[in-house]
């Protein structure tokens, strides 16, 4: 599996800043303390890519592979 994609609804996110903690490279608050994804993101490791979108709380960052696919969150 490759990380091709990070994105955050904006809509969602409730600036916890949790992803901001685990992955400061990948995540920071913009001026509406809304998360945001960095330039650096796919440049840091998968693993902490995948924790840091699994701690959001309202699950508001979405992680796609090479194919376009969701890998978190896992679709029902």
């Amino acid at each position: 599996m490759k990380i091709s994609k990070v994105v955050v609804d904006r809509k969602t996110c409730i600036g916890s800043a949790t992803c901001v903690v685990i992955a400061p490279d990948a995540f920071e608050l913009d001026s509406e303390k809304i998360s945001t994804v960095t330039d650096n993101a796919l440049k840091i490791d998968e693993e902490t890519l995948l924790r840091a979108a699994k701690s959001c709380p309202v699950q508001a960052i979405s992680v796609f592979d090479e194919d376009g696919n969701r890998i978190f969150p896992v679709s029902k």
